[in-house]
């Protein structure tokens, strides 16, 4: 593996000739929502899937649990 001389690091395999610059940069400025959970709660949600299902579930009871400002306050009275 010979390797080029303005750049140590890169091989002379690789070949960029058809690359486009700045191909994904708008898509990647836009962000990321990436979330990171801690490993004691990620035993329990093996994929993307099951973490997804359980947000659903919680995101469902939570507007359950929801009631107008105009309802609570006929409540109470």
């Amino acid at each position: 593996m010979k390797k080029m001389q303005k750049d140590p690091d890169m091989l002379e395999e690789y070949d960029f000739s058809k690359g486009v610059q700045g191909k994904y940069a708008k898509k990647y400025s836009e962000g990321t929502n990436v979330v990171v959970i801690d490993p004691d709660v990620s035993k329990f949600f093996p994929d993307h899937d099951s973490v997804n299902q359980a947000l659903r579930s919680l995101t469902e009871i939570i507007k359950k649990q929801k009631r107008p400002l105009n309802e609570s306050l006929q409540r109470t009275r």
